[in-house]
Order: C-alpha cells, then structure tokens, then sequence
C-alpha cells in the first residue's frame, strides 16, 4: 500500500501539470534545459518565464492561432505559431545560441564603438523611460533560499533543524515563497500594491514578504540601489567607471539590431556591475541586462556574489521596450555555512498611463487582500507564473507537513519535556521551561553569563541574576514580559531588586505599557556613557574609576504608541528617591601609585563631599516623534513602517519634576533632536544630529537632573553609537542646568575617495569625517574634529574603526586615537 504522504505528493505533482494552459521545456542544442527564458504572447504583455529546469506554463486560455515568442540573452529569440484546439496544450522549445557577427566590431577613430552605443543609450534613457513611468500590471514574485553545511550548534547554541528545513547532510530549503499582486508604479518612486495572493512553506498564515517594493532595479537611473548606490552603466558619468566592448551583433525576430556590450570595471573596489548590457539599435533602448555584483563592492563580505538578469520585450502596437522578467540569485557564506538563493520576479498585463488620480498614492503601499493567504491549490496553479521545480513541490509538501505535526501540542509537549530537564549546573548557567504551545516561557538567567558580573569603585565585584516570565499572542502581535534583577554588591554587602513589567497591545500601532520600580544603582547620565564592562577594565587594570554612580529606590510607569502614521507619543510618570554613594574599595588587579577618584563627579579628589544631597522627586514628561513622509506596509499581522530619508525625523519633549524634598530641586526642561541621514549617491552617507534643549526654573536643582553629555575617556567605543557620543570628551566636565546645543556630524564616503587610490583601494577602508560640538552659557564651545576609517578587517570579518580625534574649547585640548567597532 503506497503511504498516505506519497500519495499527497503524487496528486500535488499531478494537478500542477493537469491544470497548466500551454506548457513545455525550453532546452538548447544539447537537451539542456534553459532557466528563465522569456516567454509571452507577441505584441501583447502576458508572459512568464521557464523555471530553473527549463519548464514553462502560460496561463493563455483562448483557443487558436496564438503567436508565442521565446526570447533568451545569447540565444536566437524564436517565434512559433501554435494552433490550439484543447487545453493544456504541450509545445517543447529548442533554442540555438544566436549567430553573433563578429566583424563588425571594428575600432572607430581608434576607439570601441561600443563607446559610441552607450553614449547614445545615456542620451536617449530619458525618452526611453517617459513613456514607461507610469503603468498598472501584474507581479508574481519567487524567493527560494538553500542552506548547506550548517552546523548543529553555533557558539553553543543550539541550532536545530530549522523547522524540518535541513536533511542529515545540514543542507536544504530554508524559505520559499510566492506572492501574486496588483500594482500600480510613477517613477521614481510611487507605488501601490495589493498582494492578491501569498504563500509560505511551512506556514499557515502565509504572508510573505515578497513585494514589488524595492524590485526596481533601473538601469537608465544613475544608480541602482542594493542596500549602496551601485554605478548603472547608463549613468551620466559611466565612463568615469567604466570600459566598454561591443562584443557582438545579432537581430532579433523583428528585425532589430541589438548590441551585446560586455560591461567592465576601471577600478575594482567600486560600487559597480560587470557582465553584459544589451543595446538596441536606433531606439537606444535597453533589450537586456545580465550582470554580476560582487559582494564587497557592496560593502557586503558576507555575499560572495549576486547576478541580475532583467529581459525587455518589444510591443510593435506602442513601440515599447518593457522589462517583463527580472532574476536576481545569490551566493554567501561564513563560518563555513554556505547560502544560495533566487528570486524570481515576472511583470505582466501592463496599462501604461498618461496620469494617476491625485490619491491614488499614499503612505501605504503595500496591503493583503482578504484571505490572501488562504487560496487552495487550483489558485495557484492557474495563477502561478513560473512552475514549481520538483525541489520546490517537494519543500512545500514537505515543509507543510511538518508545520501541522511540529505545532501539535503533543509534539510540542514532547519537544518541551527533553528541553525543559533541570540539571544542577542550571544554577550557575542559567535555565529555561518552555510551554511552546501555549505560547510562554520562565527563564532564570544563572550566575555565569559574561555580561553578569562586574566591578566598580562603589559596590566593588557585583553580580546580576534575574527571572523573565514572557507570553506571545501571535494572532494580536502582542507580548508581555515581567522581569526581574536582582544584584549584589560584594564590597558593599547589599543586595538590590528591580522588577520590570511590559505588555505590547498589537504589531499595529504598538502601543506599549512598561512599569518598573525597585532599588538600583545608577549613573548620573541615564544614557550610560560608560559600560559595566568598560569601567571595569579600566578600573581594575589603570585605576580609572570613570562610572559615578547614585542609589534610587524608584517605581516609573511608560505609556506610548504611534498616534497616526509617522507620529510617536509616549508619556511617563516617575518616582526616585535618591541616595548619595561612597567608594567601598580600592582593589585593583594591576597596581600602580595613583589614587582612584572619589565618586563624586564634581570634586574627584574629596572621598567625603557629596554632589546631592539625599530627596525625593517626582517627574512627568511627555515625548513626540515624528517621521515626515514615512510610508508603511500593512500587513495582517503588523505594520511595517518604512522611513523616508528626503526628510529628518524630528523629537521633542518636556519634563516636569515636582514634589521633591526640597522646592529648589524642582524644574522645567524642554528638549528637541533632529535626526537626518542622507545617502548621496555614490559619494557615501551624510547623518547630522542635532540637539537643543533649555531648563527652567533650575538654578539650584540635583546634578543628577543636569543634562549630561555622552562622553569618552577610554579610547575605545564598543556601543558602535558615533552620533549620538563625544570621544575625548571628560564624561561630566559640560554639563548643564541651563541651554544647551548639541551637535555631531559625520560624512562616510563609503570607500569613494579610497577606492580611487591604488594599492589604498585593496584595503577596502571606508574614510569617514566628523564634527562633534557642544554649545552651553557661560563656556567656549567644546569641539572634536575626527578622521578615521571604517570597514577595517581581514576576509568577510570587516567591523573594525579607528579615528584620531582632536579637541579644542578655548583652545587645544589634546588629541587621541579611538578604537572601536561598528556593524
């Protein structure tokens, strides 16, 4: 008797060719199959494309002559009448390698002529694209993402099988998916899309992020954006960037003349393509694109390399090229874990516009139709535009199988039962109980961890451990945490606990509620400008105590949410009552004739002067940010919200403190921050940050409530936050009870000075300059200028930056060198 699963495998297999229109495999002389030959309907703009075993199906329904064109970059296009009587309808397809004429490809005045070509092409792109800039079609999208030689446990974790996706081999499908969509596209940037359809392998909900979005990868642009601004070689200033030869000519079916032009790198290290770009002649018009981007020429050392294939069809009724086939695949690796995949995008049923409607385009661009994900199989056979290869039928069934069984409560349960053992060595490590099915976990996190244990000046070694209690609610996209921290002072003997409470009511709007209270130490900058890991090697190894530290007992509650698109309120009500610290310990592990400072930021030379005096407060603030032009993907199980670089992004906030012990303790504070980020073509990456506030009413108030200014006295940065901290800055030696103006500014250029140098290019550094600057009554300003490098590193391992900084107020302060990292 065959097994019920093989016999779902074997009616899958057989309704996906039962249902198909007209259907075959595209294979060359040889018999081997041709992957993502363009296929449609002549003069018309419904098409689809082979797979990658060279199988097509094309959803044609009427019965007759129809004229079927298959196109291929490096092969004859071919034109074949069929004659239809009955549906499905099976037509194979030999394609021959195009005849490429050679002897025109002659030197002009000494020059290529393929130089010639691409002028005219640049020429000619904005013709070429005012017809095409506004149009309604159809979108089908693949993403199919393979794994290979993944480990069971990476850095003690363990890996698993990823949800059934890895053989005994550790290889396999890790993600597949289709979308099938509605859009609507103005360049350069407007766009509206209904997903009509959407699947995932192995989940029931099915909601994709396949889109059209970011799909637009336009070669008469100056620059195609993949993450960096990569150079088209139909830019403006292409011949800065590139050699061109005209490799061949060939005609197509209609009689064309097209140039296939091998596209070639000056310089190797910049952000460009190589491969080939097919030149129509006369029209100047794009006929195809083949090109390879490798990885670290998009600053990306993980990817070893991407290829983009785009084929365009011509429409003798509107005398239109239009790309109808996009593929772009990939290949990444590290630690020995290798990655590849494809996506596959088809564009379809084209109406070009003369206008859109004035609403036709807002902040939302992408939605889900109603049960969009829950078409049955019949849908996706006759809506599918590129079938499925035996490989992905295979992940479907396989994977789906899997998610029924391994969200069972039984499984579940069992899987828990193995996880959940308690062994004693849990006590320093760490423990945690599942209950996978309903949704929660209670975690207890041990005695061992890294970032646990610490040392300072004033609670000498101390060590945090603490409880989390989480449950999900996938369905509402909301979660709650309750934690807790307790830590211990061993110099000081004393034992503190804070609790902390966060509920998030949905993945739309994300309102959240926090609530949290107990006793802790604290730093005078809330901001933490110093890690616990930091100070402690610079107090126990060269006796620099920088961390000042207070005791608060506390208890604060936080509401906030996105109000409407693009604006965030939250709102927060507190409570401390505050206590001065002393230095309990002078240990130090490396010892030498200095004195550590006192624990008083104000007067580090006196172990018993205090900055405050011990009282309670209370304060409210209420906060706004607010993101112009911020556009957003609704999904059904949240909302995507998708930042809009042409415009800063904007904060402001006011805090009122009230009830304290003493009435001169108690202010008004209004502060406000701009944020901006630019990418400016391939000339690399501009951010500003710029920041202003004002106190009132606060001559004689805590110096707890001073606003204080990230500062660095280490030499090293490990938060990776350059924008928003100072480097030689002395971490309190600005702070303020008054106005201040706080600024920083930084430009990367994203290697385009240094990839220009040789034997510099090949380091692959980033140069990158900044500006750093403090305004406050009553001081010169403080100011830092930094020169420095990013991208520093070795193979796919580049997270390294180095800066030498200088200081001035009043004049020079001093210079220093800055190490750190940055992702």
């Amino acid at each position: 008797m065959i097994p019920k699963k093989k016999i779902s495998l074997l009616l899958l297999l057989i309704s996906t060719i039962s249902f198909s229109q007209i259907k075959g495999i595209v294979t060359d002389t040889k018999g081997n199959p041709l992957p993502y030959v363009n296929i449609f309907v002549e003069n018309t703009y419904l098409g689809t494309t082979t797979n990658e075993n060279g199988n097509y199906e094309l959803n044609y329904n009427t019965k007759g002559n129809v004229s079927i064109i298959f196109q291929y970059l490096g092969y004859k296009t071919q034109k074949q009448i069929l004659t239809i009587n009955a549906f499905p309808y099976s037509f194979d397809v030999t394609l021959e390698e195009e005849n490429f004429e050679l002897n025109e490809v002659v030197l002009v005045n000494g020059e290529n002529p393929a130089n010639e070509i691409i002028r005219k092409a640049i020429a000619n792109k904005y013709k070429n694209t005012e017809r095409t800039d506004k149009f309604e079609a159809d979108f089908y999208s693949k993403g199919i993402f393979r794994a290979k030689d993944i480990p069971e446990k990476f850095m003690g974790i363990d890996i698993g099988d990823l949800e059934g996706s890895l053989d005994s081999t550790r290889s396999g499908v890790i993600y597949l998916s289709e979308t099938v969509s509605k859009i609507k596209f103005e360049r350069p940037n407007n766009l509206k899309e209904e997903i009509i359809a959407s699947k995932v392998a192995g989940d029931d909900k099915g909601f994709s992020y396949n889109t059209a979005l970011n799909t637009d990868y336009d070669f008469y642009r100056n620059y195609v954006d993949f993450g960096v601004n990569l150079i088209s070689p139909l830019a403006d200033n292409a011949f800065n960037y590139y050699k061109y030869q005209l490799e061949s000519t060939f005609y197509d079916d209609k009689n064309h003349l097209i140039n296939k032009i091998k596209v070639t790198p000056k310089r190797d290290k910049e952000p460009v393509f190589e491969g080939y770009i097919y030149i129509v002649e006369d029209s100047w018009a794009i006929y195809g694109v083949d090109v390879d981007i490798k990885g670290y020429r998009m600053q990306q050392p993980i990817l070893e390399t991407m290829k983009l294939i785009q084929n365009y069809s011509y429409n003798e009724n509107n005398t239109l090229w239009v790309k109808n086939i996009q593929s772009l695949d990939f290949i990444a690796g590290i630690f020995g874990m290798n990655f590849t995949g494809k996506f596959t995008y088809v564009f379809s049923n084209y109406e070009f516009k003369d206008r859109f409607e004035k609403k036709t385009f807002g902040k939302e661009i992408v939605t889900f139709a109603e049960n969009s994900n829950k078409k049955d199989d019949d849908y996706w056979i006759n809506n599918r535009q590129v079938p499925l290869t035996d490989e992905e039928v295979v992940s479907y069934h396989k994977k789906d199988s899997i998610q029924t069984k391994r969200e069972s409560q039984t499984y579940l349960d069992s899987i828990d039962a193995k996880k959940n053992k308690f062994k004693p060595l849990k006590i320093l490590t760490g423990y945690t109980y599942n209950n996978s099915f309903k949704k929660w976990s209670f975690s207890y996190d041990g005695l061992t961890d890294f970032s646990s244990v610490s040392y300072n000046t004033v609670q000498g070694w101390n060590l945090d451990s603490g409880f989390t209690y989480r449950k999900n609610n996938e369905e509402k996209g909301s979660y709650t945490s309750i934690s807790s921290i307790f830590n211990y002072g061993f110099a000081e003997d004393r034992l503190r606990v804070t609790g902390n409470y966060y509920h998030r009511f949905n993945n739309t709007n994300r309102a959240n509620l926090a609530i949290s209270g107990g006793s802790a130490v604290s730093q005078f900058n809330q901001a933490e400008p110093i890690s616990k890991f930091i100070n402690s090697v610079s107090t126990l190894f060269f006796k620099d105590n920088y961390m000042k530290l207070y005791n608060k007992e506390f208890i604060k509650a936080t509401y906030g949410q996105e109000v409407v698109n693009g604006i965030y309120l939250n709102g927060s009500l507190e409570y401390e009552n505050r206590r001065p610290l002393f230095n309990n310990t002078d240990y130090v592990l490396i010892k030498n004739d200095d004195d550590y400072f006192s624990n008083n930021p104000l007067d580090p030379f006196n172990e018993t002067s205090v900055p405050f005096v011990k009282h309670h407060l209370y304060k409210g603030t209420i906060a706004t940010r607010i993101r112009f032009g911020q556009k957003y993907i609704s999904r059904p199980d949240g909302k995507l919200n998708i930042q809009n670089d042409d415009y800063p992004v904007l904060s402001f906030s006011y805090t009122k403190a009230f009830g304290a012990t003493k009435s001169n303790y108690e202010y008004d504070f209004v502060a406000g921050r701009l944020d901006y980020d630019k990418t400016l073509g391939n000339k690399g990456d501009f951010a500003l940050r710029f920041k202003a506030g004002k106190f009132f009413n606060a001559d004689n108030i805590s110096f707890i409530d001073y606003k204080h200014f990230n500062g660095n006295q280490t030499h090293v940065n490990f938060r990776g936050d350059y924008l928003n901290a100072f480097n030689l800055l002395p971490y309190y030696s600005n702070s303020t009870n008054d106005a201040y103006l706080e600024t920083h500014i930084e430009h990367n250029f994203k290697g385009y000075i240094m990839n220009k140098i040789p034997l510099l290019n090949k380091l692959q550094w980033n140069l990158i300059g900044s500006l750093h600057q403090i305004n406050v009554p009553h001081f010169k300003p403080y100011q830092e200028f930094a020169v420095g490098f990013d991208n520093i590193g070795f193979g796919k391992f580049r997270f390294l930056r180095i800066d030498y900084v200088r200081a001035y107020q009043n004049g020079y302060l001093g210079d220093g060198v800055m190490f750190g990292v940055q992702f």
